[in-house]
């Protein structure tokens, strides 16, 4: 769930919450400009500025503006991390604090909608009272906020933003024993999850929010919906059917990551009959089998979760190149 639907969810529940925004970070700082963090009323937060003395400060500092009068819905902070607050990273970082109320659903619900809430602009306008009302900004207002910046204030006064990029999605194929650590792996990380598997009662009767079930009977057609780059891991019940499923990933030649579980043999196996199926050498190098970080121990599928989990947070966030191959058939960032 987005920054602003996280928001929305507080208001609707409280009647206010606060929105922490680190506006600038110089040299080393725990936490990127562009990082935010939502704050309820009775003290419970939604994502992290970077943790330590800094957050502590940051928390106590958002309760008293969710206990001030009316008219104060907006204070900065600067802290040089060192001198301030003791800590040894040695940046500085200057950050917003906002209070939200009921008055701000409108556009918190504009904002909060999937289609706007994933790496676009926003645009935000002073509000009397304090504080911005935000709205997605137009392609012309979007070209105000150089590529590389998080915020910036327009001469009028104006704020742009970006939200927080897209999560990467992962096509997790299987339900089993290790399908589902992976999946209890992967539920806390900023990753979205489409988790396929077609046999009755496959799945657990709760699952992370960060995921979505298909109980599908047609891989293909899922990997056909796939996004461009996303993740696929393969370890479902029958080798055939995780034959199938790479073969098709791997000839789509689009998708960032196909790894399948398996030993050496079946990776053998698997070059063997992908060459046989027409697949050109350069795609079926993009196969990894078997999957993990090498030199992990153990075959427990909370082990194997782990090291495919480390794995698959090697590639970069918008993968555009897979990971070169060793000789174990594995590949390393």
């Amino acid at each position: 769930m987005g920054i602003f639907a996280t928001l929305k969810t507080m208001v609707e529940r409280d009647g206010r919450a606060v929105l922490v925004t680190i506006m600038d970070a110089r040299g080393s700082s725990p936490r990127e400009a562009g990082t935010r963090m939502a704050v309820r009323a009775d003290g419970a937060f939604s994502g992290t500025v970077g943790g330590g003395t800094l957050e502590w400060q940051v928390l106590a500092e958002a309760q008293a503006l969710l206990s001030a009068g009316e008219g104060r819905r907006l204070r900065s902070m600067d802290k040089a991390l060192g001198p301030d607050l003791g800590q040894c990273c040695g940046g500085r970082v200057g950050l917003m604090l906002e209070r939200l109320e009921r008055d701000d659903l409108a556009w918190l619900s504009e904002l909060a909608a999937p289609s706007v809430n994933r790496g676009h602009v926003i645009i935000g306008m002073p509000q009397d009272r304090g504080g911005f009302m935000r709205r997605p900004a137009t392609d012309a207002e979007a070209q105000g906020l150089p590529a590389e910046a998080a915020s910036r204030f327009l001469p009028d006064g104006r704020l742009l933003e970006r939200l927080e990029p897209a999560n990467p999605s992962l096509y997790l194929f299987g339900a089993g024993h290790v399908g589902r650590a992976l999946i209890l792996a992967l539920a806390p990380l900023p990753i979205d999850v489409v988790w396929c598997d077609a046999r009755p009662d496959a799945f657990p009767s709760h699952v992370p929010q960060n995921v979505v079930l298909r109980r599908d009977a047609e891989p293909g057609r899922i990997l056909a919906g796939a996004p461009d780059r996303a993740r696929i891991v393969v370890m479902t019940h029958s080798h055939a059917l995780d034959l199938a499923i790479v073969s098709t990933a791997l000839a789509a030649d689009r998708f960032a990551y196909v790894g399948v579980i398996g030993s050496q043999t079946k990776r053998a196996r698997f070059l063997s009959q992908l060459r046989q199926a027409g697949l050109t050498e350069r795609l079926i190098e993009g196969m990894i089998c078997p999957i993990g970080v090498p030199g992990i121990e153990g075959k427990e599928p909370a082990v194997i979760a782990a090291s495919v989990v480390a794995q698959i947070l090697q590639l970069p966030r918008q993968a555009g190149s897979q990971m070169p191959v060793l000789k174990d058939g594995r590949r390393q960032a």
